[in-house]
């Protein structure tokens, strides 16, 4: 069986962070989603995966590489216009040949990983499985309309696997009973890091000085430094990171070579590179992205002075 990742779609209701970069390489918990993917194939027992790619081909080419890291060969497969799950389909045809392949979103996060569910179609005579889960608001995503016995009779996701049900080929509805999400959104985004960081096994492998308080719900990766500081977890401090007279407070990722000076911070996340250093006021709820700068400007009279990019969203109080 193969493994066929979409990764080619822009991520416009996440500018300006994805502006540059790919949605599928923003860190869930310091760790890019779309590595999270490749992992949850590669824990099915798939080491032959395809990823759909697009206009930011070259970058995730340049995270991902061969592969070799997950031992598992990696192959790109170029889509000219994200089309739809069956045009990627249809490009990806001379990689999936004919055998059996499990298909996956890769901006998305699920609970347990998909080992059980490829289990049961590998050794099924279903012509295709499809994965569901119950929320609030279906109509945003596609719906799936089941009959008593469990079977599906119709589907407003994609005209392939509609075609098959309408030829009466066997589709069998796996139902996921975990969380599920797509982070397409930023508050999306959010929720999938919580969810993460209260999944993962915590640890300390940086530096915590005894004037600090760090509980045990905290990850503290190499090279980082918590200098007089208060750190409540569920959080990860990434690498080279130095956390200095601050808190940090639940549900928080920052990630690598930042700096977080005088200040607070809770339920946000913190790309690489960036820095926030003297502010008065917490900063919550928040996406702050790579390479930036926030801090307080000394000159006088006191102002908020802003360089803002094209849709970004600023909530003062």
């Amino acid at each position: 069986m193969k493994g066929l990742i979409l990764s080619g779609g822009t991520g416009s209701r996440l500018y300006p962070l994805t502006y540059t970069n790919a949605k599928q390489l923003i860190p869930v918990a310091n760790k890019p989603i779309l590595f999270r993917v490749i992992e949850s194939i590669r824990d099915a027992g798939i080491d032959d995966i395809g990823i759909v790619v697009g206009g930011t081909a070259e970058q995730i080419k340049e995270a991902v590489g061969n592969g070799s890291r997950w031992d598992v060969n990696i192959t790109y497969i170029h889509q000219d216009k994200p089309l739809g799950l069956a045009h990627a389909v249809k490009v990806a045809q001379p990689f999936i040949g004919d055998e059996r392949f499990v298909m996956f979103l890769g901006d998305n996060v699920i609970q347990g990983g998909i080992s059980t569910l490829i289990s049961q179609f590998a050794t099924s005579d279903w012509n295709s499985q499809i994965v569901l889960t119950r929320i609030e608001h279906p109509e945003q995503y596609g719906v799936a309309e089941l009959g008593e016995d469990g079977r599906i009779i119709r589907l407003e996701i994609t005209d392939a696997i509609q075609w098959l049900v309408n030829k009466e080929y066997r589709v069998h509805p796996y139902v996921h009973q975990g969380w599920w999400i797509d982070t397409g959104a930023p508050g999306d985004m959010l929720s999938a890091n919580d969810l993460v960081l209260e999944e993962i096994v915590h640890s300390i492998a940086g530096y915590v000085d005894r004037d600090s308080k760090v509980d045990h719900r905290v990850t503290v990766q190499r090279g980082a430094e918590i200098i007089n500081s208060t750190v409540r977890g569920p959080a990860i401090i990434g690498e080279n990171t130095r956390i200095i007279n601050s808190y940090i407070g639940p549900y928080t990722s920052i990630d690598h070579d930042v700096t977080v000076e005088n200040s607070e911070i809770e339920h946000s996340m913190v790309l690489e590179n960036s820095v926030i250093r003297n502010l008065e006021a917490r900063i919550q709820d928040s996406l702050i992205g790579r390479d930036v700068l926030i801090n307080r400007s000394p000159i006088r009279p006191k102002a908020l002075k802003l360089t803002v990019g094209d849709h970004s969203k600023i909530g003062i109080l």
